[in-house]
């Protein structure tokens, strides 16, 4: 084809819009691109809105003056996928209110069964963007497939801001992390081939109590991809309804068998009719969600292995297997591996969880990173408690306190869930009292896990620096203290967080 649909700097700017298309918002190379795209001084003055209004403003550009050559044929192969992908960034941007009002009126009635008005807009967007239709890999790729994905980005994209807390960079690294279990590391690939198939992937979620394991589950259990029917113009499943939470250490082997695999009428006393477990209702795009898996009975174990090898489930009281269609995802607070050796949990079994794992840091190491994040995270329960206006009197109170009765290091040891706590207390009460438990936590710091040989050399010294940065949160004051470079010291106070 004759022509080119970008000259010069135009072509640079054109790739580095294309690839926003499928970049990870939460990683550092999303900013990289607006940087590159905005430039530095612009990046730094602009708030978010304002970054996005200027960026969306020059893509707008960039499309008006190739859109004319692109609809005649003109252009490389190459330019043309390029500016393909730029238009799925324009749609996106141009339905993203769509999307959010959706997604809100979903959650405020507590199921997502209605009919889409905007979709026959969006498709009009689509052919006036690309006549002629989809090319490249993604020739005969129904637009339906397209929209689904993109409500799904948006799913995702609201899913982790809500549940994941601050801007520490350990709560980024967990964003990323978790927009990656949602979509891979590769999100062309999964739009085109993979998107319906991440059921088969079972993510497992680690991290001590307290620390919004659950939530993490919640977010991705929420987000998974759900196809859209052109002809009805529904979603085949309501993503509300479809995430299924079980706390295993809170039920019985028998009940917990009953809960997920169900049962027939009379096949154990109290078994007074029929019953579907969570494998039998969670559909295609469901998610069945195992909690604290740590502390499971072998014999349920050996049973949950069976599902995960087969993809099949007997309920109690039948013969014939069924078959189990979503996705498998557990979360535990107690170090497996240590679980394994003491022959508490299957060593087979943790190796087929262990397919895709999410570890959420502690708060300590998030406030290592952050110093001033415990003020936004104070902020968020304060004005949940408050509301806006009296929760940032609420903020101020307990930010005073914490400061002058706590120490600096203070370890945190129930995490976000003791935060709340303290916070509350003081609310009521004015004050906040730590337990024993804080204080035994707080006084074995590294030294229990060292004496009793757990750490490698360099975790060891990770966790050293860790430990006296929560002391001296400043990383050229304590490389100098240290003897290391502030890169070092901040390598592995990043290797603490990963």
């Amino acid at each position: 084809m004759a022509g080119t649909l970008f000259s010069g700097k135009q072509a640079e700017r054109a790739q580095a819009f294309a690839q926003l298309a499928w970049q990870n918002p939460f990683e550092p190379a999303r900013e990289e691109i607006e940087k590159l795209l905005l430039g530095a001084d612009a990046f730094e003055r602009l708030d978010v809105a304002g970054r996005l209004e200027a960026l969306w403003a020059d893509l707008e550009k960039l499309l008006a003056v190739a859109g004319p050559a692109y609809a005649a044929g003109k252009g490389r192969q190459a330019e043309r996928e390029i500016y393909q992908e730029m238009v799925f960034v324009r749609v996106y941007h141009r339905f993203m209110p769509e999307f959010d009002k959706l997604i809100e009126q979903a959650h405020a009635r507590g199921h997502a069964n209605a009919r889409v008005a905007f979709y026959d807009a969006f498709l009009r967007e689509v052919e006036t963007g690309l006549p002629g239709g989809l090319i490249g890999r993604y020739a005969g790729m129904e637009l339906a497939r397209l929209f689904a994905v993109m409500y799904q980005i948006r799913r995702a994209f609201l899913h982790i801001h809500r549940y994941i807390i601050g801007g520490s960079p350990a709560a980024n690294r967990l964003r990323a992390r978790i927009w990656q279990s949602i979509f891979t590391r590769d999100m062309d690939r999964y739009q085109r081939v993979l998107a319906d198939r991440m059921g088969d992937i079972i993510t497992l979620i680690t991290g001590p109590s307290g620390s919004g394991k659950e939530l993490v589950a919640r977010g991705i259990g929420l987000s998974r991809y759900v196809p859209f029917d052109a002809t009805t113009r529904t979603f085949t499943e309501d993503f509300v309804k479809a995430f299924y939470p079980i706390n295993l250490s809170a039920l019985s082997p028998t009940l917990i068998e009953s809960e997920l695999f169900g049962h027939r009428r009379g096949a154990f006393t109290g078994a007074l009719q029929n019953r579907e477990g969570y494998f039998e209702t969670c559909g295609p795009f469901g998610t069945v969600f195992l909690d604290e898996i740590g502390e499971t009975d072998p014999a349920i174990q050996v049973k949950l292995l069976r599902v995960l090898q087969t993809r099949q489930f007997v309920p109690i009281g039948e013969t014939e297997p069924k078959a189990f269609t979503g996705k498998l995802m557990a979360a535990t607070n107690r170090d497996l591996v240590a679980e394994i050796h003491a022959g508490r949990f299957r060593e087979d079994f943790y190796f087929r969880l262990n397919a895709d794992r999410v570890r959420t840091p502690s708060l300590r190491e998030i406030l290592n990173g952050s110093p001033r994040e415990l003020e936004t995270l104070v902020a968020y329960i304060a004005q949940k408690m408050a509301g806006p206006e009296e929760g940032a009197r609420v903020t101020d109170e307990v930010c005073v306190w914490i400061a002058k009765n706590l120490p600096a290091d203070y370890p945190w040891p129930g995490n976000f869930r003791e935060l709340e706590q303290c916070v509350r207390n003081i609310t009521v009460h004015g004050d906040y009292q730590p337990e024993d438990l804080t204080q035994a936590a707080a006084g074995e710091g590294i030294a229990g896990p060292w004496a009793r040989g757990e750490f490698t050399a360099e975790e060891l010294l990770a966790r050293y620096v860790a430990e006296q940065y929560a002391k001296t949160p400043n990383y050229e004051e304590l490389g100098r203290r240290l003897k290391l470079d502030r890169r070092t010291v901040k390598k592995y106070l990043q290797l603490v967080s990963e």
